[in-house]
């Protein structure tokens, strides 16, 4: 289908360290009449991750609501480590109690993310 195709598109530029691409073809999908799935955005958010974006990685999060797609754990996990390596301990730990009110199951990276971002912001309390 032309999800696979884009999310392939976007998955080569989150690869490639091409954030600025990745985020463009998932806001073009729509123009094409293609829904953007969880994996077009895990991977648009995991690009602006390694791009060091968070700011932008936290804009496709809340975007990624709005058009009702449901984030799982590697979504969370990509933003949550994009807001910890940007030294935005509280939108990371934003993201982390949005996790546990909508029951996502967190893993190991996930609370290594979010007790990173605790530390670097010293809250560690």
């Amino acid at each position: 289908s032309d999800t696979i195709s884009f999310n392939a598109a976007i998955s080569a530029c989150e690869k490639g360290g091409e954030w600025e691409k990745a985020v463009q073809l998932v806001s073009v999908m729509p123009e094409f009449e293609v829904k953007p799935d969880t994996i077009s955005f895990n991977a648009t958010i995991s690009a602006c991750e390694k791009g060091s974006r968070w700011e932008k990685a936290v804009q496709l999060f809340d975007a990624m609501g709005q058009s009702e797609v449901e984030p799982a754990t590697i979504t969370f996990n990509a933003a949550i480590s994009a807001c910890e390596k940007g030294g935005a301990w509280q939108e990371a730990l934003l993201a982390f109690s949005i996790m546990a009110q909508r029951k996502v199951d967190a893993n190991t990276i996930t609370c290594c993310s979010s007790i990173s971002a605790s530390e670097k912001g010293k809250q560690w309390e």
